[in-house]
C-alpha cells in the first residue's frame, strides 16, 4: 500500500508541482554570411529591436527570434575574412542553417559567397539540417533575381536531396522575412526530408 502512495505522490508532484511546458518548441539555428549581407539587421528587426546603430558582428552573437508557434536561437557568426576560417567550431549543436548573401554584391564577393555555401552545406554537422538561403536587398534597383541566384549558386544540383529554401528578403518587406522563417520552422519541425523548393 505505501508503495501505491509513493507512487501516487510521485505523480502528483509530477503533474501539479512542476512548473508549466514550454509553450513553444524552441530550434538552435546558426545564421552565416559574408559580412555586409545584412544578417544582423534582419535578424534586430525579427526581434523589434533598433536597426538604425547596427555595426558588424565581431565573433558571434546569440539573439533568440520569438514566432508564435517557437522560438529559433540563432547563433549569428560574423562574416570577416579572419572570422570565417572558425565557422565550423560553432556548428555543433545546430538543428538548421540561414545563409544570408547580398544580392547586389560585387562577382567576386558572390563567387566567395557561393564556396562558403557549398562548404557549409557539406560540412559533416550541417549537410543533413535543414537550409534557409535568404537572397538579401532584394529591394534594390540592381539586385539579381532569385533565379540568377538559384543558378549561379548551382543549388539544383549541390542541394539535391536535402531540405532547402531559397527567398528574397529585405528589410522593406519584413513579413516576407517572417514567412521565409516559418517556412524553416515547418522544416524544422518536419522528421521527414521534403524536396527544395522556392
Amino acid at each position: 500500500m505505501s508503495v501505491c502512495l509513493i507512487g501516487l505522490h510521485l505523480c502528483f508532484r509530477t503533474l501539479c508541482c512542476k512548473g508549466p511546458p514550454s509553450a513553444r518548441p524552441e530550434y538552435d539555428v546558426v545564421c552565416v554570411g559574408l559580412s555586409g549581407a545584412g544578417k544582423t539587421s534582419l535578424l534586430s528587426c525579427l526581434c523589434q529591436e533598433d536597426c538604425d546603430s547596427i555595426t558588424p558582428t565581431t565573433g558571434f552573437s546569440i539573439k533568440a527570434v520569438p514566432f508564435q508557434n517557437a522560438i529559433l536561437n540563432v547563433k549569428e557568426l560574423g562574416g570577416a575574412d579572419n572570422i570565417r576560417k572558425y565557422w565550423s567550431r560553432y556548428y555543433q549543436g545546430s538543428q538548421g542553417v540561414i545563409f544570408v548573401l547580398d544580392s547586389v554584391s560585387s562577382e567576386g564577393d558572390l563567387e566567395v559567397a557561393r564556396m562558403e555555401l557549398h562548404s557549409a552545406l557539406q560540412h559533416p554537422q550541417l549537410c543533413t539540417l535543414p537550409f534557409l538561403i535568404l537572397a538579401n536587398h532584394q529591394d534594390k534597383p540592381v539586385a539579381r533575381s532569385i533565379q540568377e541566384i538559384k543558378k549561379y549558386l548551382e543549388l539544383e544540383p549541390l542541394a539535391r536531396g536535402k531540405r532547402w529554401i531559397l527567398a528574397g528578403s529585405s528589410l522593406h518587406n519584413i513579413e516576407a522575412v517572417k514567412e521565409s522563417f516559418l517556412q524553416l520552422i515547418k522544416l524544422l519541425e518536419d522528421t521527414q526530408p521534403v524536396p527544395g523548393r522556392l
